[in-house]
């Protein structure tokens, strides 16, 4: 028999099922962004490493960091860093902007683990 304070409680658990979901979605994106791109970028604002940061990279021109000695090739690529865009260039850096300085990185190959990626790269601003 179900009474009124077991179904309050599986109410109120269940309002909190799509916030814990967010939050282990963005978990995995940040395992996976540690996993495949801390080495050499920072998520922190104006923390260039060997690589530029990667705040605020969604809706960004490719090379426009101030401090950063960026590519030639990725100055002029004319770029502005979308989702689709950066899904191919975490796939295969080279195939996107060639002379890049993204080496010996070979990229993701796990397309789930790029939207991982990707999802939390969106997070970072």
């Amino acid at each position: 028999m179900c009474t009124l304070a077991t179904l309050s409680a599986l109410a109120l658990l269940a309002s909190f099922a799509p916030t814990l979901a967010a939050e282990e979605q963005g978990d995995a994106g940040q395992v996976s962004y540690n996993n495949a791109c801390r080495t050499c970028h920072s998520f922190k604002p104006d923390d260039n490493r060997l690589g530029p940061t990667l705040h605020g990279i969604v809706g960004r021109k490719a090379g426009s960091i101030e401090g950063f000695a960026f590519s030639p090739s990725m100055k002029a690529s004319g770029i502005t860093w979308d989702e689709a865009t950066l899904d191919k260039f975490i796939s295969d850096p080279n195939a996107v902007v060639s002379g890049n300085k993204m080496q010996p990185y070979g990229g993701v190959a796990d397309a789930g683990e790029r939207k991982k990626i990707v999802d939390y790269l969106k997070t970072l601003k």
